[in-house]
């Protein structure tokens, strides 16, 4: 669809009722700068300069919606304290209605940020996601159906914190269809089955895996996922979002006829926090659904409205206006699109690791892990990595922090910082995906992957490879790489330096030219 006719359509918008129902979330943004560490730990202190506070999951829906002037009303729990009450003086801050059940044995559900400048240094979260009962769950349920009479689109928002337990989705699937009332599911989780009978299914690329048992890593796959989804879950329609890569959409079939799908390219100038963005994605699909617009032009929307979102940091609402604005810039394909460190889709961390490991071993992945520092990458890294990829399928690599390189090497290491060397790695075609670890051996990390090979540098056959034990008891095996002669990153630093001493045309040996032959992954 033109943008023009897009800008039409979104000034043609009106003010649909929109029932608002899942989990919870207040957030909170701690802000402040880093000018020293910690005397008491090898940690650094934030001297915190704001607090801040906003809503997150279901709440962060509610206020996009809001925000694009929809008529908005939230169920949902909280805990009986104070927080709790936070997020009811939020909601009617924003003019947003809510029937808010207290739950006496939880607490509300909190996510705390510490940020130094746009780096956020530390989350720390509040929970119990164990699934509501009881009372609880049926003073839900009865303010779901009572709202239900006045609503125009149902948006059922899963962070899986418990707010939606089977057997209340399944209540309000068949409430909704009762009266007519489109349902759109932001999923949790690998089981779908619990969401037959919804309108619209809107997981993100990593969700979408876990749910299907495959890696999407072709526009191929992606298309595959949809279909089975739409099948699996009984749902009309299939949005998947794919960060960097846009949004895919596989539209309601019609009259026997397979429905409209594509991919639309992502439209984000710039990127600093993805955090809410698929919020900003499920309320604007909910607004052009209750409408009664195509998908395609839906999700085009949606686009538009992420690309606003993502350049801001923490989570953020959009306006009519400001997505007029948007739907007003040139598009094309020599905008670029800057994916921050923590956004890029091979950067992992212990939160999602497992979960990217099992999706690999689900899909019969022969699983790879090797482990470095990778300060200064030179053609010995290369050749290295790639010999290690050519041992299985997907090649995981581990990589020294800082503080963790600062031990085993000195003080002046390492050269450059961890998130630029992450950043090095992810963009190698071979390396499939990379995380940080902090220790001294990399042993805890390879425990938690349990890799099927585990590859090193032919230089630890006398020294002792690290996790040989835990690798082989589980079946796995140990590889050692060969190693290009003469190349390290203590050559590479031995010759920048005598350069730097040479006057300007002098001689001096070439790179690795001396020093000894380094191991493939220094």
């Amino acid at each position: 669809m033109s943008p023009l006719r897009l800008e039409d359509q979104l000034k043609s918008l009106g003010q649909p009722r929109v029932l608002v129902v899942g989990d919870l979330i207040l957030d909170r943004y701690v802000s402040g700068e880093v000018r020293r560490i910690s005397p008491e730990a090898p940690i650094p202190v934030l001297a915190a300069e704001s607090s801040e506070h906003r809503l997150g999951g279901a709440g962060n829906v509610a206020v996009n919606l809001a925000s694009m002037e929809a008529r908005v009303h939230v169920v949902g729990v909280v805990g009986a304290d104070r927080p709790g009450g936070m997020v009811e003086q939020i909601l009617a801050q924003h003019g947003i209605g809510a029937d808010l059940v207290a739950d006496e044995s939880k607490v509300t559900i909190q996510k705390s940020r510490m940020l130094s400048g746009v780096h956020q240094m530390l989350r720390v979260d509040w929970e119990d996601p164990t699934a509501i009962e009881g009372e609880v769950l049926q003073a839900v349920r009865a303010h779901v159906e009572k709202r239900l009479v006045e609503t125009d689109v149902v948006v059922l928002s899963d962070y899986g914190k418990g707010t939606l337990p089977p057997e209340l989705l399944a209540v309000i699937l068949a409430a909704a269809r009762a009266q007519g009332v489109s349902v759109l599911i932001d999923p949790k989780g690998a089981d779908y089955s619990r969401y037959k009978g919804a309108t619209l299914l809107t997981p993100n690329l990593r969700e979408a895996e876990v749910a299907v048992g495959n890696v999407l890593d072709s526009d191929e796959a992606i298309v595959e996922a949809g279909n089975r989804l739409k099948e699996l879950v009984e749902v009309d329609k299939v949005v998947i979002t794919l960060g960097p890569r846009g949004i895919y959409f596989r539209d309601a079939d019609r009259d026997g006829q397979r429905g409209p799908e594509g991919r639309i390219p992502t439209v984000a100038r710039a990127v600093y926090d993805v955090t809410g963005a698929g919020d900003t994605v499920v309320a604007v699909l909910a607004m052009c659904m209750a409408e009664g617009w195509d998908l395609e032009p839906a999700v085009d929307l949606a686009n538009h409205a992420a690309g606003i979102v993502v350049a801001k940091l923490g989570a953020h609402s959009v306006e009519r206006t400001e997505l007029l604005d948007s739907l007003r810039q040139p598009r094309g394909a020599d905008v670029p699109v800057q994916v921050p460190e923590a956004a890029h889709p091979k950067r992992l961390d212990p939160s999602n690791l497992e979960e990217q490991v099992a999706i690999w071993k689900k899909a019969d992945r022969r699983v790879v892990f090797t482990n470095g520092c990778f300060d200064v990458l030179h053609a010995g890294h290369v050749q290295y990595l790639g010999f290690a990829r050519s041992q299985g399928d997907v090649l995981l690599v581990g990589v020294n922090s800082d503080a963790s390189i600062k031990r085993l090497k000195g003080e002046g290491r390492p050269l450059h910082s961890l998130g630029d060397r992450m950043s090095v790695l992810a963009a190698l075609e071979m390396v499939d995906g990379v995380v940080a670890f902090d220790e001294d051996t990399p042993l805890d990390l390879i425990k938690q992957v349990t890799p099927d090979v585990l590859v090193k540098g032919e230089d630890w056959a006398q020294k002792g490879v690290v996790g040989r034990e835990w690798v082989e008891s589980h079946g796995g095996q140990v590889i050692l790489a060969p190693l290009l002669e003469g190349r390290s990153t203590s050559a590479v630093i031995e010759s920048v330096l005598r350069n730097a001493s040479q006057p300007v045309g002098g001689d001096s040996p070439p790179a690795g030219a001396s020093g000894p032959a380094g191991s493939g992954s220094d």
